[in-house]
């Protein structure tokens, strides 16, 4: 069945960094586009940042660009968020999802979220 695992959250002071990862399984990874979206306490959920089947085309929430990168490997069915200077605003719990494209279009899928808490 369709699996998306992510790891990688924790706890982690202000200007600290953390990467995290999201293993996907039962789907054709390579043709769908990887999002990691967040959702802090009070909040809703939003798109932190995204990148094409291919990996060609990213794009991040103006809020992390700079300071954030994704990344995928389609050969090891991964997605990676690397997370550099972070800052308590970025506390949260990430979540991976995949949206299919192509003859996948309308497949949409999540992973159950990891916690990133940032703070002295």
């Amino acid at each position: 069945q369709v699996q998306l695992v992510e790891s990688g959250g924790g706890l982690v002071q202000p200007g600290g960094s953390l990467r995290l990862s999201c293993a996907a399984s039962g789907f054709t990874f390579n043709r769908y586009v990887m999002n990691w979206y967040r959702q802090a306490p009070g909040k809703e959920r939003e798109l932190v940042a995204a990148i094409t089947s291919a990996g060609n085309g990213i794009n991040y929430v103006d809020s992390v660009k700079g300071r954030f990168t994704i990344s995928r490997d389609n050969a090891k069915n991964t997605v990676h968020l690397q997370m550099n200077s972070l800052k308590p605003e970025d506390t949260a719990v990430y979540y991976c999802n995949a949206r299919g494209t192509g003859s996948y279009y309308g497949m949409n899928y999540w992973g159950k979220g990891t916690l990133v808490t940032v703070s002295s």
